[in-house]
């Protein structure tokens, strides 16, 4: 994990159409990048997700592109908070990141990346389900605390090297992820954080996921210098 914690990145707001709706997103490009890491937020959550900006940081001090990208409207949102049922909406989260993606194939920005997603809670469901209708585009998948379970049947269909990511003391979650684990088919690792609970709260926590991901979408997605 190569750090350029002396450059300063300018992050860009952007839209990103996703059939009939706009997706606002944040889009950070440090210069001589050459992979872009699409972010998946989970349960609740959005762009301004205060860990994955975090990690989403980090990232780009290791020169990985970023896009943070709101996955739900904001009408969508006022719902979801009163229900709870988009967030678990697996099959629509996955149809706005693949939107995501093929947007990123297109700008003349980021067409030329190499594209990674990083998942949080259900949002890693929704980005291995993603992956699994662009195989041929995704090249790398990590997943945060995540509930990869809920992708169902298109976990023996990802082809990217997935790398899943749970706290410690985050027992049940750790049983759903090995029981992922072993319907994936990929190249694929599942890594215990010391300590940490679902939210990687604890000091030091999120750093360490930081350079798991890092380290997973510097070798799946950088070319050898």
């Amino acid at each position: 994990m190569n750090h350029r914690a002396d450059q300063t990145v300018e992050e860009q707001l952007v839209r990103v159409p996703a059939g009939e709706v706009m997706l606002y997103g944040n889009l950070t490009l440090p210069e001589g990048s050459h992979a872009i890491v699409l972010f998946a937020h989970g349960s609740g959550s959005s762009r301004h997700s205060s860990r994955n900006r975090y990690v989403a940081r980090l990232l780009n001090e290791a020169n990985l592109s970023t896009l943070l990208i709101d996955l739900l409207t904001l009408d969508e949102e006022v719902i979801d908070a009163r229900t709870a049922q988009l967030r678990f909406d697996i099959g629509l989260l996955a149809e706005r990141l693949v939107a995501a993606t093929d947007w990123l194939t297109q700008f003349p920005d980021t067409r030329q990346l190499r594209i990674g997603y990083f998942g949080a809670s259900t949002g890693a469901a929704a980005a291995l389900a993603a992956a699994a209708l662009r195989t041929d585009v995704v090249g790398a998948v990590v997943s945060r605390g995540g509930r990869p379970d809920l992708a169902g049947a298109a976990l023996m269909r990802v082809q990217a090297p997935t790398l899943l990511i749970v706290g410690e003391n985050d027992g049940q979650v750790i049983q759903l992820n090995r029981e992922a684990l072993a319907q994936l088919r990929c190249e694929k690792q599942l890594m215990i954080v010391p300590g940490a609970t679902h939210l990687f709260e604890e000091p030091g926590a999120l750093d360490v996921v930081a350079r798991l991901a890092s380290d997973w979408f510097e070798r799946h997605l950088v070319p050898l210098a």
